[in-house]
């Protein structure tokens, strides 16, 4: 018997990439075979955890190179605009990734097409912010992620997407609305184009993916979750408690400053780019009791002066170092925010844009972390947000609630058998064909 084929097509961050990586591994061990088909400049990333790739777009590492060159260049353009605020950014900043993201779309469809026709998978499991056509048309179910904020899913009582604001803001809400909607109109018809074009129905001003007709997984844990207006149909969407894949360990080297509790800094494949921020992180850690573990992705070589409390890498096992952390501070991605709820850590979170801004507000809000601004800080003030979170202890507690909640709940299990169930397969088809191959 063929084992089931689901084939994964995450965006191209690491967030989505890695979450991704959580739900197929548990596939896996349901007996099913995950793919994964890969943007340029993520070639090798799932192959890593031993997955079958299909990159889009060419296959040579030159044209691998050429996609991470170009994605540094359009960072590096961008980085002033990360100062401003959500509202400011619309047109500065998320109108022209909005450009870029239709352009990937409309570039990868012939590929896809043909990609898919030879997989044949039974299902699809997309986890971006855009439909391509080709999912839609190749003639099994489709699976949507929301692996970003849950606001990405609309509701009278949910605050807009990539706003940051409080649900209580209405006034805000309304204005950043008819913002957003302006900004994005030029890149939204653009789609609708395409949608036509490839047979699929236009969407709404301001929107570029629909719910699947079959199931959407929301990665929204409970301490963190919105309540709704309009209550989602519990048989198309399931909300996950977190998406934590299996990891390898790591040990914490020994500094030459090697007292005080762990730190963890990670910024993402975006922020890695922002080395100055960075090195002004380190300088002011230098001066704090606890020892720091700090992601500077392939930037390393811009760092002359690496205190004693602090560890510098390229790369880290992300689970493994935030289980072992007592502070994470990141840039409010929501892969990064569900590590940290899931290992009972606070988030200290600057964001950049995107789903960032959202988290940090609701961080806020939930009492599970704070938010300070990217770059407008002093040390002293850095200095002593890093001091009260390591020493609040009511929040230490709340967190650990959230933890237990979270892990009484994997959500790459509950993920990976409604996937099954919506490829019409169920659990014991993937663990039945297995043991058939086997035996």
């Amino acid at each position: 018997m063929r084992r089931p084929v689901i084939a994964f097509f995450p965006e191209a961050s690491f967030g989505a990439a890695l979450n991704c990586v959580g739900i197929a591994q548990e596939l896996e061990r349901l007996g099913a075979e995950p793919v994964f088909l890969c943007h340029p400049g993520f070639g090798g990333v799932f192959a890593d955890y031993g997955f079958k790739e299909y990159r889009l777009s060419g296959d040579a590492r030159p044209a691998d190179a050429s996609a991470a060159e170009t994605w540094q260049t359009f960072i590096r353009v961008h980085l002033p605009h990360f100062d401003l605020s959500p509202a400011d950014q619309l047109e500065a900043y998320v109108a022209p990734t909005w450009d870029a993201i239709v352009d990937s779309a409309i570039a990868v469809e012939a590929e896809l097409q043909d990609v898919l026709a030879r997989i044949r998978p039974d299902a699809v499991v997309l986890d971006n912010v855009i439909l391509f056509p080709a999912i839609a048309r190749a003639g099994c179910p489709w699976v949507r992620v929301i692996s970003c904020a849950e606001t990405e899913l609309p509701d009278p009582l949910v605050p807009p997407y990539l706003s940051g604001l409080p649900p209580e803001d209405r006034d805000g809400i309304a204005a950043f609305r008819r913002a957003y909607a302006r900004a994005t109109d030029p890149a939204h018809r653009r789609y609708n184009r395409f949608r036509r074009a490839a047979g699929l129905p236009p969407l709404p001003r301001g929107e570029f993916l629909e719910p699947s007709p079959v199931l959407n997984l929301l990665l929204a844990p409970s301490a963190v979750r919105y309540p709704r207006a309009v209550p989602l149909p519990e048989d198309r969407f399931v909300f996950l408690e977190g998406c934590v894949r299996r990891e390898v360990a790591m040990d914490i080297p020994t500094l030459p400053m090697n007292r005080g509790p762990l730190v963890y800094l990670s910024f993402g494949s975006l922020g890695a780019i922002d080395t100055g921020l960075i090195g002004r992180m380190i300088d002011t850690f230098a001066g704090i009791e606890a020892r720091f573990v700090v992601n500077v992705g392939a930037f390393g070589e811009h760092y002359d002066r690496v205190p004693d409390n602090v560890y510098l890498g390229d790369w880290f096992p992300q689970p493994s170092v935030v289980a072992q952390s007592a502070l994470f501070i990141h840039h409010g991605g929501n892969n990064s925010f569900c590590e940290a709820l899931y290992h009972g850590v606070p988030s200290l979170i600057m964001p950049y844009c995107w789903d960032g801004h959202d988290n940090a507000q609701r961080a806020v809000a939930t009492g599970t972390g704070r938010h300070m601004h990217r770059s407008d800080w002093r040390p002293d003030a850095l200095s002593a947000a890093i001091a009260d979170l390591l020493g609040d202890t009511s929040l230490r507690s709340r967190l650990a609630a959230a933890s237990a909640r979270m892990k009484a709940d994997p959500g790459p299990t509950r993920a990976a058998k409604a996937i099954l169930a919506a490829a019409g397969l169920g659990v014991t088809a993937g663990l039945e064909a297995d043991a058939e191959a086997s035996g």
